[in-house]
């Protein structure tokens, strides 16, 4: 049989905002589909409609967006295998449930919530299976009239797999191996609602996954037990050849403790676990996004690619190409993978060293003129160049400069009792008049002259540029005082020094 090209998938709920976890997952599909020469859907798993939360398919699309992960065909992308949206097939899911149920490999079930409420009470660990199917109102328990009847005269129903007990099932994981699971401990799960009409995620998920034609699914531990069921689905449609190969991803771990990273862990800790700022429209609460917190995109990628997979070297900072060609699925681990919100915090400094001041400089030019300041990009650029390497993020950026664009009107006192000795005033009054004798204001003349100057006088340089520092700062922070000096220019300079030397006499 001629070899599959390969075909995975990405299908999230529209409930709400997009968790990281997600984003991993989408990732590792990407980077697996783009490594392999194949194709990447988008498909959107709306059946349970009670869940359904307006704005969040669009949602999780302008997050794939800012983040740089493309599909090649799926909602709002197109392709030949539409409708990529679960709530427009339900004719198609109704034709293969009418399949199972018609091969025996499916019954219709009639037990109203409050009865399998009571069997629950009544039996400890209830499980709807072979064991307890035929004490219960169903097809299999029933005359073809009675169920036609009750049919008929609307009562609302449920279809049931029916599976048979003492079956070793084996699930081909491209991560874990073969796992092996005894049919015994599974139950006879709803595929499809009368209700509403919809299947539910298991019919649904192997429908699309076969019409669609995906050769790999790729999605969290979490989904682990539910794949001897969908191996066991592809068996009764007689699916087999094209049964895709699994690979169920490593969890997600919280920063600290025990479990499964979660929200909560982000507003304890202050890190964002949504890739996008998230405005809930049910209850108006707004959650932190990666973007919105000042993270780049590339950096988001990087630090996520390497939550559960490494490639087996030192170096850590990759594009989304590189990861492409050295992506193997198989060095995924098995264990959780930590969230190290902090870590990502490293990889967001490193692509600000790696970026140049002017793409940096474009990005905090707003934040400038946030603070009523009209400075020219260059002069922006001029002071990202100087104070990038300082900074995890671009907002990061004003609190360390906003002294270049604004002169102190207030000095720090405990700098100011360290720094400002009795005779700093005067001192400073010399340097003035020093500094205000060049015609070359540039940081190589500034230092040649005043360090002349210095030595002449014999004062000690540490103090001198200690209560430098302070009059044009206002603090003990900044870079090198020639370079504070030379961006603010001879008449700034010295009237900041003049105002400071008023102020702290």
């Amino acid at each position: 049989m001629a070899e599959r090209k390969v075909r995975v998938r990405f299908a999230p709920s529209p409930t709400g905002a997009l968790h990281i976890g997600g984003v991993r997952t989408a990732l590792y599909n990407y980077l697996f589909a783009r490594k392999h020469g194949g194709e990447f859907i988008f498909r959107i798993e709306d059946t349970d409609s009670n869940r359904f939360v307006p704005g969040a398919e669009e949602y999780i699309i302008e997050s794939f967006r800012w983040l740089g992960i493309n599909f090649d065909e799926g909602v709002s992308f197109g392709g030949s295998h539409g409708p990529y949206r679960q709530s427009e097939r339900r004719g198609i899911y109704k034709e293969y449930v009418r399949q199972l149920l018609d091969g025996g490999k499916a019954y219709i079930a009639f037990d109203t919530p409050e009865e399998l409420e009571a069997k629950r009470k009544e039996t400890d660990n209830f499980q709807y299976d072979a064991h307890t199917r035929m004490q219960m109102r169903n097809s299999l328990t029933m005359t073809k009239e009675e169920v036609d009847r009750l049919i008929a005269d609307g009562y609302q129903y449920v279809v049931r797999f029916l599976i048979e007990p003492g079956k070793a099932v084996h699930v081909d994981d491209l991560i874990r191996g073969d796992v092996r699971i005894m049919s015994d401990i599974l139950d006879d799960k709803v595929l499809y609602k009368s209700a509403d009409e919809l299947p539910t995620y298991h019919l649904a998920n192997i429908v699309d996954d076969h019409l669609m034609e995906v050769t790999h699914v790729i999605r969290g531990e979490e989904w682990l037990p539910s794949a001897p069921l969908h191996v066991l689905l592809y068996e009764a449609f007689g699916w087999t050849d094209t049964m895709p190969r699994f690979a169920h991803l490593p969890l997600l771990l919280k920063p600290e403790g025990k479990g499964k990273l979660s929200k909560r862990d982000g507003d304890r800790l202050g890190f964002p676990v949504f890739p996008l700022e998230w405005h809930d429209p049910k209850t108006g609460d707004v959650s932190a996004g990666f973007r919105e917190s000042g993270y780049f995109p590339e950096a988001v990628i990087n630090f996520l690619a390497f939550l559960g997979w490494n490639p087996g070297t030192e170096r850590e900072i990759y594009s989304l190409e590189e990861l492409v060609s050295l992506f193997d699925i198989s060095k995924c681990g098995k264990a959780g993978a930590r969230f190290d919100y902090q870590k990502g915090m490293w990889f967001n400094h490193e692509y600000i060293l790696r970026k140049s001041a002017g793409e940096i400089a474009e990005a905090f030019a707003p934040i400038v003129r946030e603070h009523g300041i009209d400075e020219p990009i260059e002069r922006i650029t001029a002071v990202v160049a100087m104070m990038k390497d300082r900074v995890s993020f671009v907002s990061e950026l004003w609190p360390l400069c906003s002294f270049f664009f604004v002169a102190p009107t207030e000095y720090d006192e405990k700098t100011r009792k360290k720094r400002w000795k009795e005779d700093s005033a005067d001192v400073m009054t010399e340097l003035a008049d020093v500094l205000s004798g060049l015609d070359d204001f540039s940081v190589e003349n500034q230092e040649s002259v005043v360090e002349r100057w210095i030595e002449s006088k014999e004062y000690k340089l540490g103090n001198i540029m200690n209560a430098w520092r302070l009059t044009l700062v206002g603090e003990g922070k900044g870079p090198g005082m020639f370079d504070i000096s030379a961006f603010l220019g001879k008449d700034e300079t010295i009237a900041r020094m003049k105002r400071a030397i008023e102020v702290l006499g």
